[in-house]
């Protein structure tokens, strides 16, 4: 392995250097002219671009006998097509079935449709694992299963099994807003309480009725909006460590 290093073409690798540069730029731009989207929410379409634009980059960085400029030709090419695609997807709904695809449904009402889980190329096992993966382990509970179609599975279930709700019970909501910090490893932050519409005084008041003299001690305080003050002093997380001991 030394030998190797000690037998390296500086020139080859400065040029790869300079290459792996131009591509990088050549991404990025590529890429933030077809726009922000995670992996998982790519279509099969996006999947094969990006894979394609990927394989031309590295060609195009690790091949010295090939011309930059065709890599670049050919990331440019692609990025277009992919941002015409992207385009026309937007106005047509016949294009955007056969470039995105559509939605499979896989549960309706309660029932598992088979060939719609052969169409996916989905098996009984790999379904249940991913409903699992979701957090649904019983699947007589779900009364819709919905793969989408950059693959990630939408689920409802069955309505005595959804979560009640404030408007299901006809309770009004509290207020809800941001929680700031306002004191932090025993130091006040002023900024954050005045956000909040609270001056020092209002705070060492609230922080007396709650047994606390001062700062010292408390490891983080949070007031929310409606005024609610949480403290968590240090000695708490103390006693939490020598239980574990």
């Amino acid at each position: 392995m030394f030998g190797d290093i000690a037998t390296t073409n500086l020139y080859e690798v400065l040029v790869v250097s300079s290459r792996a540069l131009f591509s990088l730029i050549t991404l990025f731009f590529v890429t933030k002219m077809i726009g922000k989207k995670q992996v998982s929410e790519l279509s099969l379409f996006d999947y094969v671009i990006s894979i394609s634009i990927g394989n031309f980059a590295a060609e195009m960085t690790m091949n010295l006998d090939s011309q930059v400029m065709n890599g670049f030709v050919s990331v440019a090419i692609f990025g277009i097509i992919a941002t015409f695609v992207s385009f026309i997807t937007m106005k047509s709904i016949r294009a955007r079935r056969f470039f995105i695809g559509t939605p499979t449904v896989l549960i309706q009402d309660g029932k598992i449709v088979y060939k719609n889980l052969k169409k996916a190329k989905l098996d009984v096992n790999d379904f249940l694992e991913t409903c699992r993966s979701a957090g649904y382990f019983d699947v007589s509970n779900i009364k819709y299963a919905v793969m989408e179609a950059n693959g990630k599975v939408s689920f409802l279930l069955k309505e005595e099994y959804l979560p009640v709700t404030n408007k299901n019970m006809n309770i009004k909501p509290g207020v809800e807003g941001l929680c700031a910090n306002v004191i932090i490893d025993e130091r006040l932050m002023n900024k954050n309480l005045a956000g909040m519409g609270k001056d020092e005084e209002w705070l060492r008041k609230q922080l007396k009725l709650k047994g606390y003299d001062g700062y010292d001690n408390i490891l983080l305080a949070t007031l929310d909006v409606n005024e609610k003050l949480v403290i968590y002093s240090k000695d708490a997380v103390n006693d939490v460590l020598n239980v574990l001991e």
